[in-house]
């Protein structure tokens, strides 16, 4: 506390050798700070939880006051129950005497299906180094892959193709650009001014559509040396999305001159070359970015052709055993490992569990079924973003330890399976079995 009588609190909240703690505000005496802290009763090497309030200082952080709690005399709060209500609590000096302050909280034993786990600082996932960047790397996350489009495109034609060299039959191709997709016609020798192609080629353009779909007609004038007649640059969102077997009619798309040209053959010619394109997305289709044997979603692009769900797929994601050390910290090997399952174009990563080697997530998540003939893939890593200096500085990158595959038309329809499933890493030598995972997983109808 300065002259003036203001603070810079923050908590800590502290089991044992475990603490969490708050950020803190400057010159601040009504805080609000609405974090959340979960700490694993299976660590927990105390019977008395503290909660401390401090004001920051650059020396050495005073203490303000702190209220406790017996473990024993914590309610428990499983859902459907409704939240417990923060009350507020009399803070208490180190020699337990009332001081100044109260300090509003609500403290329960819960559960991984309490709605705030995912939101909570964990005491099993605490890094080694204090960081915002490190927790981004440590928290559990839900993605959501964007969906994927075939783009199909038929290069027909060009016409009024102008060349500086009037000496030479030009050889002409078509250079095709999609993000870092490319690819080209087969070279065309042109006797006259108009070329023909007449090819069909096949790429994969993603939601929300941001990239340009960019083709160039190239002169090939000798070897290992092209040049740019023109160009066109189309707009991914500007494209046509056909869903059915309509007839997909040709447009004249106008190129553009590169833009280093000569101004004086400019002026001489009349530049209008354009080129004939078919090219639509394709949203009939299933995009294929999985292996075939091992695909998690059949189901085609477009919305508007997806069948209705057949059920709710289950997945608890609980504890891994058997683990070989990673990594040697503070002499001893170990490591920081965390799951992650796909099923369709969604992914869920748990929360890094620090060093164990024997690590327990109790997590839960769910997918909505499609077709039961597709897997499940559920993958075990080590977090190598937890160096010293924190954040990904070196370019590290997680090591996967292993994963299995779970195909759904093996589960039990409206049951929950509980197994011990053993991963497995190939590598040069063959198959090692690195360690083995519990997971129940069930699978539920729709009625």
């Amino acid at each position: 506390m300065d002259a003036s009588g203001s603070l810079d609190p923050f908590v800590e909240v502290r089991v044992g050798n475990y603490k969490g703690i708050t950020k803190h505000f400057e010159k601040k005496q009504n805080p609000e700070w609405n974090e959340v802290f979960a700490f694993s009763r299976d660590r927990m090497q105390s019977s008395v939880l503290e909660v401390v309030v401090k004001d920051k200082d650059l020396v050495k952080d005073d203490f303000v006051g702190l209220v406790r709690f017996d473990l024993n005399d914590i309610p428990t709060r499983v859902p459907p129950d409704s939240p417990l209500a923060p009350e507020w609590y009399k803070l208490e000096g180190k020699k337990g005497d009332k001081t100044k302050g109260e300090l509003m909280l609500a403290v329960w034993m819960g559960t991984q299906a309490d709605e705030a786990f995912s939101d909570a600082w964990h005491s099993d996932a605490a890094a080694p180094i204090d960081s915002a960047v490190i927790n981004a790397h440590i928290r559990s996350k839900v993605y959501h892959a964007p969906r994927l489009w075939y783009l199909r495109l038929n290069i027909i034609e060009a016409q009024d193709i102008i060349i500086p060299d009037k000496t030479r039959f030009p050889d002409v191709y078509v250079k095709v650009q999609l993000g870092n997709q490319f690819l080209r016609t087969k070279a065309v020798q042109a006797r006259t001014f108009n070329l023909l192609w007449n090819e069909d080629h096949m790429l994969v353009a993603a939601e929300p559509f941001e990239d340009h779909l960019i083709l160039s007609v190239e002169d090939r004038v000798g070897p290992n040396k092209d040049e740019t007649i023109g160009r066109v640059i189309i707009p991914l969102q500007s494209i046509e999305k056909r869903v059915d077997d309509r007839v997909l009619y040709g447009r004249w798309f106008n190129l553009e001159k590169p833009l280093i040209v000569d101004v004086d053959q400019l002026k001489k010619d009349k530049f209008s070359s354009r080129i004939h394109l078919r090219v639509c997305l394709e949203g009939g289709y299933h995009v294929l970015d999985e292996s075939t044997h091992y695909s998690s979603d059949l189901r085609p692009t477009a919305k508007q052709l997806w069948k209705p769900s057949i059920g709710l797929l289950e997945l608890g994601v609980l504890s891994v055993e058997g683990l070989h050390p990673m990594k040697t910290r503070d002499g001893k090997g170990t490591s920081d490992t965390y799951c992650v399952a796909k099923y369709g174009q969604k992914w869920v990563r748990t929360r890094t569990i620090i060093n164990s080697l024997s690590p327990k997530y109790n997590e839960q998540y769910t997918w909505e079924v499609y077709d039961p003939s597709t897997v499940l893939t559920v993958g075990v890593f080590d977090n190598c973003q937890l160096g010293e200096k924190g954040g990904n500085s070196n370019g590290n990158k997680d090591v996967k330890i292993g994963k299995v595959r779970i195909r759904l038309s093996t589960l039990e329809t409206g049951g929950c399976t509980h197994t011990l499933t053993h991963f497995w890493s190939c590598t040069l030598r063959g198959l090692r079995r690195w360690a083995s995972s519990t997971l129940p997983y069930a699978s539920r109808p729709h009625h």
